[in-house]
């Protein structure tokens, strides 16, 4: 097993430089049917895949079951608006870290207080808000794994020469998904504090939200 610890280092880092979120203004601001939806969702996130190839961003019985579970508004008149786009775009990033009924509760109050309000006030404005702080955290990310990526290179000295490479590798990857294990921890604490003024039919764990996952 031979890897170039440092083109892989350079590799990763040349990722994170290629990764960007869909622009606000790149989201149609007319109504799209189911078909439109899928086809500019795989065209705006294919790239944020693991195997671009194979792997789907979004299909129909995914955006059915979202708007079953109350992750999503339902369409009017078959048609999906920008307000239902950038909802489905925050469902995507989450998805792959949270659970469904995670989602859900992260979503609620501002669905109830943002979607299809328009102006300055309305999701469109907290989309760009918060994917504006999309710059700052890829530095500090890029500066996170650097530093991890040298403690590792430090770590089994002592290890037979056949083997140090791997175990460094393992060192990397476990750092970079401890990092990922905590912060994960932490956002689930966040988000079961959103229950704490909740109805007990919506609290995590009763019967009503387990329900509700798919």
């Amino acid at each position: 097993m031979t890897i170039n610890k440092e083109d892989l280092l350079n590799s990763i880092i040349e990722s994170l430089g290629r990764i960007q979120h869909v622009e606000l203004d790149d989201i149609p601001n007319i109504d799209l049917y189911m078909d439109q939806v899928t086809t500019f969702m795989e065209k705006k996130l294919k790239s944020t895949t693991r195997n671009p190839k194979e792997d789907k961003i979004l299909t129909k019985t995914m955006i059915n079951n979202y708007a079953k579970n109350d992750l999503l508004p339902p369409p009017v008149k078959k048609k999906y608006s920008k307000d239902h786009m950038i909802l489905l775009i925050f469902i995507y990033y989450y998805k792959g870290i949270l659970s469904i009924g995670d989602i859900q509760t992260l979503l609620k109050p501002l669905t109830e207080k943002y979607f299809h309000t328009g102006g300055e006030s309305g999701l469109s404005s907290v989309y760009e808000e918060v994917f504006s702080l999309e710059n700052d955290e890829i530095v500090d990310l890029k500066d996170s794994i650097i530093r991890k990526f040298n403690i590792s290179r430090n770590t089994f000295k002592d290890a037979p020469p056949e083997d140090q490479e791997f175990l460094q590798l393992f060192s990397f990857i476990s750092m970079l998904s401890y990092d990922v294990y905590v912060k994960k921890l932490l956002i689930e604490k966040m988000i079961d504090a959103f229950h704490t003024a909740a109805s007990p039919a919506e609290k995590p764990g009763s019967p009503e939200a387990r329900s509700k996952t798919p």
